[in-house]
């Protein structure tokens, strides 16, 4: 396993990260076969572990607390808070309030005293991004947090939030989590360039495109256990203009990747890491074979120029095959009555 310091901090994480949004209801219900990933995963040098509150709706950080027991102080612990968690219109976002009610169930949850990485889920255009900050701060100053970052934030909202930080003397965002893969190239334009001008440490979600740059998803045959299989509209498989244009394209690097020495999966994952701006490739291994089709991975620090050069003939660099790959969608472009007077 290789590993990389997470941008401006001093902290050293290694370029696989453990997601665990499918532990739980959303993926995979059986707890032992959770724990064992956890562990097989760490074993293998994995000391970045991922997850969020919203995950099946809290059980995604209870397994990983009680997977993490006795090796707690080993692990690089990252959550989230910002989706909602229940009817009530004040849990969630990112006031204050929420803040720092969320903080407690997720510390709850997780059975331990702090929170290495708290992640901002989502912007949230209906509160003042230095009220965010000031409760992170102190949260920060209580030692309940090491430090916060964002996830799916627009270049524009990170350099806004680093402004804010430095002129009203908050805690600054030091990580940003984005999508990013070789189908959905977007953040190339703008975010990630931006995060490296301002030294944030990024973690990479979705780096295989929900299942895409697996291979397993062929022209006809989508797993019924897949992701695809139980979320078509999200994976593209009712989109058929999108379905049809990721099924050449995986054909064509599935073939550059055997070229290449390589897996389809070592070459997604190395193809992320071989930005400048990258640190971390998340992984979201529902089974234990899932996570050891991922492992060799760890081992790469990029790919070579040459095959860099052909992924671009294929898919041109800041291009999304399917736009909705964006990972997020600013409100002004869902709420038709943010556009009118």
């Amino acid at each position: 396993m290789r590993y990389r310091r997470l941008g401006g901090t001093g902290v050293e994480v290694s370029t696989l990260c453990l997601g665990t949004m499918m532990f739980g209801a959303w993926g995979n219900t059986d707890e032992k076969e959770c724990h064992r990933i956890v562990a097989e995963a760490l074993d293998a040098g994995i000391n970045l572990v991922d997850t969020a509150d919203v995950y099946a709706h809290g059980e995604s950080e209870e397994i990983v607390g009680r997977a993490l027991r006795g090796r707690r102080d080993d692990v690089v612990l990252a959550t989230k808070f910002h989706e909602p968690m229940g009817a009530d219109r004040n849990r969630r976002g990112n006031s204050r309030r929420w803040i720092t009610q969320a903080v407690e169930d997720s510390l709850r949850r997780l059975g331990t005293d702090w929170i290495d990485v708290y992640q901002v889920h989502r912007p949230d255009p209906l509160t003042d991004v230095d009220e965010t900050l000031g409760a992170l701060s102190d949260l920060v100053r209580q030692g309940k947090v090491r430090l916060v970052g964002t996830s799916a934030f627009p270049a524009e909202q990170i350099v806004e939030a680093q402004w804010v930080a430095q002129q009203r003397q908050r805690e600054r965002f030091t990580t940003e989590q984005l999508a990013y893969s070789i189908l959905a190239r977007g953040a190339e334009a703008g975010v990630l360039p931006t995060c490296e001008r301002h030294r944030l440490g990024v973690m990479v979600f979705s780096p295989l495109n929900g299942g895409w740059l697996t291979g397993k998803y062929r022209a006809g045959s989508v797993p019924a256990d897949s992701r695809a299989g139980r979320n078509g509209d999200h994976f593209d498989f009712r989109d058929a203009a999108a379905r049809d244009r990721k099924l050449d394209l995986v054909g064509e690097l599935d073939a550059l990747a055997r070229e290449s020495g390589l897996t389809l999966i070592e070459l997604a994952l190395g193809f992320v890491l071989s930005h400048p701006a990258v640190t971390s490739a998340v992984i979201g291994p529902r089974t234990l074979e899932q996570l050891r089709s991922q492992l060799g991975a760890g081992q790469l620090d990029g790919l070579p120029a040459d095959v860099l050069d052909r992924i671009d003939a294929l898919v041109p660099p800041g291009h999304n095959v399917n736009p909705a790959d964006a990972g997020y969608q600013p409100p002004a472009l869902t709420d038709p009555a943010l556009r009118r007077r």
